[in-house]
């Protein structure tokens, strides 16, 4: 299994909320309508929550900006991902949330790299 993760800074001219928003109402149902198409296996949205905490995080570390979100998408294997997005229809899809993306996030501020998964603690009651 690999995954892609996408730390996202929204564009300067909206909101967090209104990013919030539009990734969550707009942008994540778009994504879940072909998911199975761009076989993908699972997608998660994680929203930059406000509190002070995050500043302290930060400060602690000498960290930079916060990201206002992180996606990730996930896919059985390279070969899935990169057979999924070399199709002809996987390329209109591709354009799709590339076009879309753009209208909320700050490509030149946010990143993306695949990773995999390494559990270290799991689950407890």
């Amino acid at each position: 299994m690999i995954k892609l993760v996408m730390c996202v800074i929204r564009c300067p001219e909206i909101s967090r909320g209104e990013f919030q928003d539009y990734w969550r109402n707009h942008h994540g149902p778009l994504f879940q309508k072909f998911a199975e198409t761009y076989k993908a296996r699972r997608y998660v949205q994680s929203h930059t929550i406000d509190t002070p905490l995050n500043e302290t995080v930060r400060k602690s570390r000498g960290m930079s900006q916060e990201y206002d979100g992180i996606a990730e998408i996930w896919w059985e294997s390279e070969k899935d991902f990169i057979d999924a997005t070399s199709s002809p229809e996987g390329q209109k899809l591709r354009s799709v949330f590339l076009d879309d993306e753009a209208k909320f996030m700050d490509f030149s501020k946010s990143a993306a790299f695949f990773t995999e998964e390494h559990v270290l603690v799991k689950e407890y009651d």
